[in-house]
């Protein structure tokens, strides 16, 4: 922040800013002393904040201004929220006290602000004890942001708000703090908006994130969708044509949206699937919003249920792809039917059918749940959301739960997306996805996973540890002698299941503490490896634990083997690239041209990542402290492992292209081939060393031009 007086174009943009708030808070606001409220608050903000700039050289109030457009606009709360947004600075940065906004406003603003400036004075607390960190500073600040849920979840929207804005002017921000904020922003604000069921700012955070992460895929993803759209509009008006006449002649009240799959969405797409943009078929949807002709849940659901008839009897669908999130909606309260269509073009769209509630549920989230709920539109039953809450405040009462180990508790829970399943009978059953027979039994009844013992999924006889997918009809088989075993934990994904395995054990977790460390003791002396700090953290890190009992737990138990010794303290491996103080990761093999994060471990080596890499995100959303700012990777005669996959049809002297592209025109030496072929296609990678980032892309934009080649795309070892 700065100082310097205000000239008439600051004001100028002041007033605007303001004036644009104002009507969109008189929207909200049921009575004239409600806008009243926020006018002074206004007022109050605007002279705490005189003269005071932001990084960018912009008025600071601009800020609490943009904050509570955001509170308004995209989440629709009420002029308390509003007003709490225009004051969030004011204590943390101003003379002013909570009690002088208790004084001015009343408790429950002055809750909310009390609120916001906790969670900001945990973020921007820098404080060491001894030059070590007690707890995570990010982690402390999720835990203190979840704790607010048990008072008051309108502080946990505004910070939403918060962070939404902060990431909008993000490029005013030095390297290093801007690559912390990122980091945190995916790995913890992202996913709670999500879980919120706020759609818009989660997708608008998750695509300033790949504009700062991976700037050359977004510009590059950008530009496609520009292209595509320019071709394909009239397609999807025309799609859309026939189906406007059926639902007039249906006498059913409608609006129809058209929506664009947004760069990070497909970015993640093709990284998480190794597929091309040509091959993302879901790049629109249509979404039909319809107005219930009356006031019952039952005639709600009939209708999207008439409309979705309607569409299958103009258009022929994808019976892999309808999903019912209405008779099963999502943990974040999303509900709509969600099916995909073949245009007359030739070309798949996805549509999804919403009422006019839902609609606003999915767009505004928890606010517009909660909303529904007072007006006696949802019972506890029906809320998803309301028990998701209850598990959150269930975690956040357990005295053993310190903030590093509720980071990953919560993180886990938060980006969980649902699944649907179906018992023997037919039964649905929503359940986590990624989870395992195990986890279903669980599920199901705490005896049944107890002496599970295998299971049938669609008829076919599965292991226990079978991961589940939508639609899997699962039956599950037990023994009287059946009796739970520790190396479950080492699959089961949802906290229920491995809560209930763990509690199991708990009067043996004394002996197998003890054990544990003993043998871990005796594998580092066998290894030769130092026995200190650095040693255990970076077992902890490999183990994805935070505390040192658990590590010794699950060694004592066998879950932690010698093998998961040699990767976790071999990860540095002697044959990585360094230079210098640099050690380049070997989870994510950056190359010189990659966007490039690095962390300073405490023997002053910097371990550089990819910005995109899992694992540094994961890094720096625990330990923003250690983040640095890397200067370019350029080392010169070395060359970096990196691994390409392939597609494409199977034809005679194929492969001697493919290696005479890579090893005589570019000059890269492959280290290994894995190609396979079956009904005249192949598909496999190739690994190799090169130089830097152009040589890579170079070389993929040559393979590219063989004829028989579909796919080139690089993919981390």
């Amino acid at each position: 922040m700065s100082f310097a007086k205000f000239n008439s174009e600051d004001k100028l943009l002041i007033k605007n800013a303001w004036e644009k708030l104002e009507v969109s808070a008189r929207r909200r606001c049921r009575f004239d002393k409600e806008i009243e409220v926020v006018k002074s608050a206004y007022e109050f903000a605007s002279n705490a904040h005189k003269d005071i700039r932001r990084r960018s050289g912009e008025p600071y109030i601009l800020h609490p201004i943009a904050v509570a457009q955001i509170v308004v606009d995209d989440i629709g709360l009420g002029y308390k929220s509003i007003s709490a947004a225009l004051l969030h600075d004011v204590v943390e940065d101003t003379d002013y006290t909570v009690e002088d906004i208790r004084h001015q406003f009343g408790d429950k603003i002055a809750t909310l602000v009390e609120g916001l400036t906790k969670i900001k004075t945990v973020l921007d607390n820098e404080d060491r004890r001894g030059g070590t960190t007690i707890e995570s500073i990010q982690a402390e600040n999720l835990k203190r942001i979840l704790l607010t849920l048990n008072d008051d979840v309108r502080v946990v929207l505004i910070k939403l708000a918060d962070r939404l804005h902060n990431c909008r002017t993000i490029e005013f921000m030095p390297e290093h703090k801007r690559d912390k904020v990122l980091s945190e922003t995916m790995f913890i604000f992202i996913p709670l908006a999500h879980r919120l069921g706020l759609y818009g700012i989660k997708s608008e955070m998750e695509n300033i994130w790949l504009r700062y992460k991976e700037p050359e895929a977004y510009k590059d993803i950008s530009n496609r969708i520009d292209r595509n759209v320019a071709l394909r509009d009239k397609e999807i008006d025309a799609f859309i044509c026939p189906i406007e006449s059926a639902l007039k002649q249906a006498d059913i009240s409608f609006e129809i949206k058209k929506r664009l799959k947004t760069p990070y969405s497909i970015w993640f797409k093709m990284n998480t699937k190794k597929i091309p943009f040509d091959q993302i078929y879901d790049l629109y949807a249509v979404r039909i919003i319809y107005d219930q002709s009356s006031g019952s849940a039952e005639a709600e659901k009939m209708e999207a249920f008439r409309i979705f008839s309607i569409l299958t009897g103009i258009y022929g669908q994808q019976p892999d792809r309808y999903r019912d999130w209405i008779n099963n909606p999502k943990s974040n309260g999303y509900e709509a039917l969600h099916c995909t269509l073949m245009s007359r073009s030739g070309f798949w769209i996805e549509v999804q059918i919403r009422s006019r509630r839902m609609d606003d549920i999915a767009e505004r989230g928890i606010a517009a749940h909660w909303a529904y709920k007072r007006d006696g539109y949802l019972n506890d039953s029906e809320s998803n959301m309301d028990k998701w809450l209850a598990k959150v405040q269930e975690i956040l009462s357990s005295e053993d739960v310190n903030a590093l180990e509720l980071l990953d508790i919560i993180h886990k829970d938060l980006i969980a997306t649902d699944i649907v399943v179906f018992t023997p009978k037919g039964e649905q059953k929503s359940i986590q996805a990624g989870a395992t027979v195990l986890d279903f039994a669980y599920m199901i009844h705490t005896d049944i996973g107890n002496t599970a013992i295998a299971a049938k999924v669609n008829m076919r006889l599965v292991p226990l540890s079978q991961e589940l997918k939508t639609g899997d009809q699962v039956e599950i088989i037990s023994a009287k002698s059946g009796r739970p075993k520790l190396e479950w934990l080492q699959f089961l994904q949802t906290r229920h299941a491995r809560n209930v395995v763990l509690e199991y054990f708990r009067g043996e977790r004394d002996t197998l503490i003890k054990n544990g460390e003993t043998i871990y003791n005796e594998r580092l002396k066998a290894m030769n490896y130092p026995n200190n700090l650095d040693t255990l953290k970076q077992l902890l890190d490999y183990s994805q634990l935070n505390y040192q009992p658990e590590l010794f737990f699950r060694i004592g138990a066998g879950v932690i083997g010698p093998n998961d010794f040699r990767n976790a303290l071999l990860g540095r491996n002697p044959k990585s690239i360094s230079h210098g103080n640099y050690v380049v990761a070997d989870c994510c093999n950056p190359i010189p041209g990659d966007p490039i994060i690095g962390f300073k471990h405490k023997d002053g080596m910097i371990v550089v990542h990819k910005k995109s890499c899992p694992i540094a995100e994961r890094l720096a959303s625990k330990h923003g402290d250690q983040v640095v700012v890397v200067p370019d990777m350029d080392i010169e005669e070395r060359e970096f492992p990196v691994r390409i996959s392939m597609r494409g049809i199977d034809k005679l002297g194929l492969l001697n292209e493919i290696t005479g592209c890579i090893s005589v025109d570019m000059g890269v030496n492959i280290t290994e081939i894995h190609l396979g072929g079956k009904d005249g296609v192949f598909e496999g990678y190739i690994a190799m060393e090169v130089r830097d980032r152009k040589v890579l892309e170079t070389m993929i934009a040559d393979l590219g031009k063989i004829d028989g080649i579909s796919d080139v795309v690089r993919t981390d070892i």
